[in-house]
This record gives C-alpha cells, sequence and structure tokens, in this order.
C-alpha cells in the first residue's frame, strides 16, 4: 500500500485540484508572497498575483494669509532631509525589487557580475538575482539603455520596491 503522505492524488488530464489551489492562494494572502509554484510528479501548479504600489499622497502646503500691516518674513532655508540617500538626486530610472530576498550580482560567487556601470542593457537581460525561499529570481532590464549604478552590494537583503540597479533615463 502506498504511503498517503508521499503519493501525490491522481488526477486526469482535465482535473485540477482546486483544494491545492485555493490552499497555495492562501499561503500568499497570508505571508505576502506574490508566487508559489507546487510539483507533484507531472502535475505542476504555480498561482501568482499582482501587486502594485500606489505612489504617496502628496499635498500642497496651506496657502498663506498675508496681513496688511505685517511685512512680509524672509524665506526660511528648506530643511536638510534626514536620510542621507535623498540628498544626492540621482538621474534615471530605478528597477525595484519584486520581492524581498536577498540580491545577487553574479551567477556564483566566481562569476563575473552580470552588470556594471556603463554597461549597454537589452530589454530582458538579467541584471541581477533576487534569491527568495530558496528559489533564484533574475531581475530583468525593463528596458534598453545604459547601467548608471548599481545600488545593492552582493548577497544584499532587499526589500519589496527597494531600488536595486539605475538604468540612464
Amino acid at each position: 500500500m502506498a504511503d498517503p503522505k508521499t503519493s501525490a492524488p491522481k488526477l486526469k488530464n482535465d482535473e485540477i485540484d482546486t483544494a491545492l489551489v485555493r490552499g497555495l492562494a492562501d499561503i500568499l494572502n497570508d505571508t505576502d508572497l506574490t508566487e508559489i509554484e507546487v510539483e507533484r510528479g507531472d502535475l505542476k501548479i504555480r498561482v501568482a498575483r499582482e501587486v502594485t504600489v500606489a505612489a504617496p499622497m502628496q499635498y500642497a502646503p496651506a496657502p498663506a494669509h498675508h496681513m496688511a500691516a505685517a511685512p512680509a518674513p524672509a524665506a526660511a532655508p528648506a530643511a536638510m532631509p534626514s536620510d542621507p540617500a535623498t540628498i544626492v538626486s540621482k538621474q534615471g530610472e530605478e528597477v525595484k525589487s519584486p520581492m524581498v530576498g536577498t540580491a545577487y550580482l553574479q551567477a556564483s560567487p566566481e562569476a563575473p557580475p552580470f552588470v556594471q556601470p556603463g554597461d549597454k542593457v537589452k530589454k530582458g537581460q538579467t541584471l541581477l538575482i533576487v534569491e527568495a525561499m530558496k528559489t533564484m529570481n533574475p531581475i530583468q532590464a525593463p528596458r534598453d539603455g545604459v547601467v548608471v549604478e548599481v545600488l545593492v552590494g552582493d548577497a544584499q537583503p532587499v526589500e519589496f520596491g527597494e531600488p536595486l540597479v539605475l538604468l540612464e533615463a
């Protein structure tokens, strides 16, 4: 008799294990993953969702009230940002991480980096890899361009939406 823990249910070609698909979808929702894939013998199921990030709301400053008798105050100098990354304005298009994971700049420790500043890249070319849950996910160039800067280090943890590579504008 087969061990029920190791044997996969036998499905006809046109049947889908809806309980498995729903379970995978629940895992996506519970863990904030963007995709999950399961293989059982010849059956391969991949469940994915598209995540969109809304741009932060920007509000206009409140209109200043002018008094006829009071002199206008001198303009105050703009406050310096506390984050050093915002002090230098970077020109170009940021390629952002689609997931939380670890960034790798080359295919293996002894291999050359996928890209370096100044390299010309084609749309779809691998810029780096983000490893998430033991799966290597190539991050591809969204368009043809020139790499201005690689914004992460090798084996560096990255967050969802974090800029990874800067392509020329």
